[in-house]
């Protein structure tokens, strides 16, 4: 994973799940300069509400299940070696040595972690083991709509370097300010916040 670019920009964790919805995100938002008006949408007020609520009931609750022995909540992560940053919900430190960040997401498992959890998760694992110089093999995704249902990802090693990849193109589209070819799924392009100005 070499991740090296020669600017001091750095972009979040959850631009690479905007660039897995659609790569044309990255262009709109920081090459036009076009906000998505996300206080309007379902979805990402529950999040943060869901967020909110979780700093206040589970602060100190600890996964005994998920052999946690510690954990830190709301902890802010950057990479100055992959331009990255974000906010993990929590780092667990488990008792074989290793860390692992676990995401709360207001959303329901359908049998499969989407891939956007997935690499999201893996781009937090990145930043804890820089961070805290500690392995990290496995994340956590805690499905709210499921009952709070929780799922273990096992990381290899091609999901933190597919991850390092994808940083290293949205840093391309925003510095070389080229038109990103669109999602293959029309069917995210219905209700796209984005759709009288895209051109297909």
């Amino acid at each position: 994973m070499d991740g090296e670019k020669g600017s001091e920009i750095s972009i979040i964790v959850s631009d690479v799940m905007e660039y897995l919805f659609c790569p044309r995100f990255i262009y709109f938002i920081y090459c036009l300069d076009l906000p998505q008006h996300e206080e309007k949408r379902y979805k990402v007020l529950k999040g943060r509400e869901l967020h909110e609520t979780r700093e206040k009931v589970n602060k100190g609750y600890i996964r005994k299940k998920l052999h946690c022995v510690r954990k830190e909540n709301s902890v802010y992560l950057s990479s100055s070696k992959y331009h990255l940053r974000g906010i993990a919900d929590e780092v667990l430190f488990l008792d074989d040595g290793t860390a692992a960040p676990l995401d709360y997401k207001f959303a329901k498992y359908e049998e499969n972690v989407f891939q956007t959890h997935k690499y999201q998760s893996a781009l937090y694992g990145i930043m804890i083991k820089e961070t805290y110089g500690v392995e990290v093999n496995r994340g956590f995704i805690c499905y709210a709509r499921s009952n709070y249902k929780v799922k273990e990802i096992a990381f290899k090693e091609r999901d933190f370097e597919r991850g390092v990849a994808m940083v290293d193109e949205i840093l391309d589209i925003i510095q070389k300010g080229f038109y990103p070819k669109g999602t293959g799924y029309k069917a995210r392009c219905v209700d796209c916040c984005y759709r009288r100005v895209c051109m297909r």
